[in-house]
């Protein structure tokens, strides 16, 4: 059985829309955030780094599988359920240009907007000023990197991020355009493409799954 550890509108949501695409039987283990759960001493025998999601899965050969970092729980999901189809066949263009886009929303956009929510982590203890421009610094580094997400989606002009068809990169789109929502500038749903493809992804069942199991509430991107 496939355990994802997670917590609401984390990043833990691109594996759990990925895990419901895939319609596998798995259970949802709460990591409570708001008690600092994702730092006890259990959790961080799954994950040193004390970052959620984590992945296990019991039964296997060797003893409990256990994944840390969101990417490479997407690419082991895609992997072990290739009739499912949520990533281009190995050894393709199109395989290349999906590992290029998932490490990239993996480490400078998630990464930026990491940045943006935690300010305080780059700067000295107490030093207020500094946290908020590095606050500013990460909002405008955010607003180009969105503006990549819409040109490519207006460069092959189709309904998915890779293009005709769904992958799981459009899970872990979806998931960090959502964490604009609220952004006093432009958020991702304002942009020319990234606006109706957000609205695309909402219309399937399994991110409305999600959003129902995680009980999140409006605005939903």
């Amino acid at each position: 059985m496939l355990h994802l550890h997670s917590y609401p509108s984390t990043a833990s949501m691109v594996p759990h829309i990925v895990l419901e695409e895939l319609a596998v039987p798995y259970r949802q283990v709460l990591v409570d955030r708001a008690v600092h759960a994702h730092k006890a001493p259990e959790y961080l025998k799954l994950n040193p780094n004390g970052l959620i999601p984590v992945l296990t899965q019991d039964g296997m050969p060797d003893g409990p599988l256990v994944i840390y970092e969101t990417a490479a729980i997407v690419l082991h999901l895609c992997d072990t359920h290739p009739a499912a189809r949520l990533a281009p066949p190995v050894g393709t263009a199109e395989r290349a240009h999906f590992y290029k886009w998932l490490l990239w929303l993996a480490n400078t956009l998630q990464t930026a907007l990491i940045v943006y929510f935690y300010p305080e982590r780059w700067v000295a203890e107490g030093n207020v000023m500094g946290a908020a421009e590095v606050k500013v610094a990460a909002e405008t580094k955010i607003a180009g990197l969105l503006d990549q997400l819409d040109a490519e989606l207006s460069r092959h002009g189709q309904d998915w991020f890779l293009g005709a068809d769904y992958s799981a990169l459009d899970a872990y789109v979806f998931t960090l355009c959502r964490w604009t929502r609220n952004f006093a500038s432009l958020p991702a749903r304002g942009r020319p493409h990234l606006g109706p493809y957000l609205r695309r992804m909402l219309e399937r069942p399994a991110v409305r799954r999600v959003l129902a199991a995680e009980q999140l509430q409006p605005p939903f991107v």
